[in-house]
């Protein structure tokens, strides 16, 4: 099973992400670490990604997912996953579409603006977010489990499990 933790820029996918890992003793995989250097270097530069920069990114990581579930490996995925066809190409030609689940990390743009305001290390500027909220696509219930950021870290992961019905030594959901 393949969960990705999405959501924009400061949502926190990446410290939610691990924590969940660690919870479900899963591996864990950040999308950021799979951009071509060029995407990383034009968004240190304050330069949003087109969607043309982001297809390479996807499709690279829409294999693995499948090389993933192939192989019977579970893994949590952060991964900003902003718009409808993003999500979309991540779980296509997935043999099993329960088998990937999507978190949406649900915040204000002021809290998350406060959030990327003392983050310090990352390539993804503050300047960025208003880009990153205008692209985002919003999924709803029935595409992902939504889940408010203003809780802490642990009850953040507490919501998942519960969502997806998953507990702490569980491999996959019942069904």
């Amino acid at each position: 099973m393949v969960i990705i933790v999405m959501g924009v820029s400061g949502s926190g996918k990446t410290v939610v992400g691990e924590a969940l890992a660690g919870r479900l003793n899963w591996a864990f995989e950040d999308a950021d670490n799979w951009h071509a250097a060029s995407s990383v270097e034009k968004m240190h530069n304050d330069e949003p990604l087109s969607d043309k920069d982001r297809e390479p990114w996807l499709r690279a990581l829409n294999i693995a997912i499948q090389s993933w579930i192939t192989d019977k490996r579970d893994v949590v995925l952060a991964c900003s996953a902003l718009r409808e066809w993003y999500r979309n190409a991540l779980r296509e030609r997935v043999i099993d579409p329960e088998s990937v689940h999507f978190v949406y990390l649900k915040g204000t743009y002021e809290e998350i603006d406060r959030r990327l305001s003392v983050r310090v290390g990352h390539f993804m500027p503050k300047s960025l977010l208003e880009s990153q909220f205008a692209a985002l696509e919003e999924p709803d219930s029935s595409e992902a489990l939504v889940v408010d950021i203003s809780q802490p870290v642990a009850s953040i992961v507490d919501s998942i499990l519960a969502g997806l019905r998953l507990g702490s030594s569980n491999k996959s959901p019942p069904g």
